[in-house]
């Protein structure tokens, strides 16, 4: 067995490339915890240089960092790409194949086994020292969080249109956070804002937040922009290899805002409940603030069915529907909460409510109507009562 790995470690030096020169990828197979196969590629660097794991989004599969991998190993870093489990060719099922109880199992349970098990791969590489960098797209970025916690020679991310949960943020905050680098486009829906919230959380001075106005959602945005490959480069040479000083952002202004402020009120105990009088706060000095904004509310009343707070996402809900009782989609995510606190009847009411709108909303698109009426007949649907046996 020595004389075979000696061997190994001869022919991943002999193919290193020389700088400059174009990088291939290296196919393997691992085995996770459970021993499902999972697919991974390695880049070797030029030299001895740090480790980087990148973590996928969940509409797509490792090739989506292939790019960026070859450009950090022409910079000498060591890159190791992983497919989840039943993306790309990796054995076993996509977890949005699943029921919702299994997805959240996999992905919160299962996931963090697999991604450990891709990180004990790269460190076994020849050549790579041990301080490592992680980077993650959409969910991606939980991912690359918690390794972050797990494995402290973790230091430095890169995040790419994603979100967290309170664990992941709780953590940023409670330790001292690996800089984070950020990206993140205007026309994500929510997503900056979700991102603004995790930089606030870590508060690490050296933070770098890059804000598009388009781009779209997670490595789709190395197509318009295609800079920020590059600039990813830079910031792991500088906060990995200290080549360089870390680009760096101001951020303190986007951590003051009224919005972000609620964001971190609502992960301390009893956070909900604050955030809701935050907001009827902002609706009696400055009923224009941007943290009465519909789409952050009805986010944030979201955030608060995801947390187990039902009764405050219904008073939230209630914000919107108060400020907009015209709206189809504000009286939809009130049914929403209100049936996640078994208020059946009150669920179907605000359903049927927004069904009566929806045609004449003149805020939504045909396409958000439709999804509108769906979301509110399928709910409909489900709640219609159970006729007595005859």
């Amino acid at each position: 067995m020595r004389h075979a790995a000696s061997a190994l470690i001869f022919l991943v030096a002999a193919l290193r490339p020389v700088s400059g020169e174009p990088v291939t990828g290296t196919p393997a197979t691992i085995s996770a915890p459970d021993g499902l196969k999972l697919a991974v590629t390695y880049y070797s660097g030029d030299r001895p240089g740090p480790g980087v794991l990148l973590l996928h989004q969940c509409n797509k599969d490792q090739s989506s960092w292939s790019a960026l991998a070859e450009k950090l190993a022409r910079a000498g870093f060591h890159v190791l790409t992983l497919d989840y489990r039943g993306y790309g060719k990796s054995s076993g099922k996509r977890h949005v194949d699943l029921p919702a109880d299994e997805m959240v199992r996999l992905t919160t349970d299962v996931w963090p086994g697999d991604v450990d098990a891709a990180f004990a791969y790269l460190r076994a590489q020849p050549g790579v020292q041990q301080v490592y960098g992680a980077g993650g797209a959409s969910c991606g970025v939980n991912q690359s969080i918690q390794l972050s916690h797990r494995h402290p020679e973790v230091k430095s991310l890169v995040l790419l249109s994603g979100n967290t949960d309170r664990a992941g943020r709780q953590d940023l905050a409670s330790k001292s956070s690996p800089p984070l680098m950020i990206a993140a486009s205007d026309d994500d829906g929510a997503v900056v804002e979700m991102m603004a919230w995790i930089d606030a959380a870590s508060g690490n001075p050296t933070n770098r937040f890059v804000e598009y106005e388009t781009g779209g959602h997670g490595t789709v945005l190395f197509g318009p922009h295609p800079e920020l490959p590059g600039e990813i480069v830079a910031w792991y040479e500088a906060t990995l290899s200290g080549r360089g000083k870390p680009a760096s952002t101001p951020n303190q202004a986007r951590r003051d805002s009224p919005r972000v402020r609620i964001l971190m009120m609502s992960d301390q105990p009893g956070g909900f409940a604050r955030a809701l009088e935050a907001l009827t706060a902002e609706r009696g000095k400055n009923p224009g603030s941007p943290a009465l904004a519909a789409p952050f509310v009805n986010f944030l009343g979201y955030q608060a069915i995801q947390s187990g707070d039902p009764k405050s996402a219904i008073a939230i809900m209630q914000v919107n529907v108060d400020a907009r009782p015209a709206s189809s989609n504000a009286w939809d995510s009130l049914a929403d909460a209100c049936l996640a606190d078994g208020q059946v009847a009150r669920a179907r009411e605000a359903s049927e409510k927004s069904l009566t709108l929806v045609d004449s909303d003149p805020n939504e698109p045909p396409d958000q109507r439709k999804v509108i009426r769906e979301s509110a007949q399928g709910r409909l649907d489900r709640l219609k009562p159970t006729p007595p046996p005859k």
